[in-house]
């Protein structure tokens, strides 16, 4: 059963180290509210990972079958989301530019990086494949080391989003309130570039 965690963990820490949007999020109030903030963000990523972890190892294969028929409109949703949250942190102002830890809206980071993970087909259905490689197919006796994974999942993409965030923190105080404009700026661009090529691929 260790071992499955152990496994669970690697393979949570591989899910979660590409840098997409969710990164850019993450690095982006690690840089301007520090590391508190950035953590919230990777807990909704993470929950995320186990969510699907949970699903695709205790066989709730259903959900994979309706990712599969209705996929391409989650996409629609979750590109039209990346979209609006890329120009809402575009114009962010001069007071989104420079938030205390006691002023962000942990609540509000955690949904918003959990909908956009769940928003990802792919996610369920690289776990359900990685599932079935490991022999975890959702039957009575292996309810136990489908747990053990799914647990080993959701710690080692927290793990990963505490040592971004972390890094990412140590140059907060480095960042005047004019820099942190212009990160918001380049952190919108590149977040709603993420939702438009999103956009392009669903529509091919």
């Amino acid at each position: 059963m260790f071992e499955l965690f152990v496994k669970g963990c690697l393979i949570g820490f591989s899910i979660a180290m590409p840098v997409g949007p969710i990164g850019l999020l993450c690095i982006r109030h690690s840089l301007i509210s520090g590391a508190f903030a950035g953590v919230i963000v990777g807990l909704g990523a993470a929950s995320a990972d186990a969510l699907y972890g949970a699903l695709a190892g205790f066989g709730i294969t259903a959900v994979a079958h309706f990712f599969a028929a209705y996929g391409q409109y989650v996409q629609w949703l979750g590109a039209a989301f990346l979209c609006y949250l890329g120009i809402a942190t575009f114009f962010a102002g001069r007071r989104e530019a420079r938030e205390d830890s006691g002023d962000i809206k942990g609540y509000r980071l955690y949904l918003t990086t959990f909908v956009l993970t769940l928003t990802n087909p792919m996610t369920i259905l690289s776990f359900v494949a990685i599932y079935a490689g490991l022999g975890l197919r959702g039957e009575s006796n292996g309810l136990v080391l489908a747990l053990a994974t799914t647990v080993g999942v959701f710690a080692g993409s927290t793990i990963w989003w505490l040592l971004l965030s972390s890094a990412a923190a140590l140059f907060r105080h480095k960042i005047s309130v004019h820099t942190a404009i212009w990160l918001n700026r380049i952190s919108g661009m590149a977040i709603l570039g993420f939702g438009l090529t999103l956009m392009r691929t669903v529509a091919i």
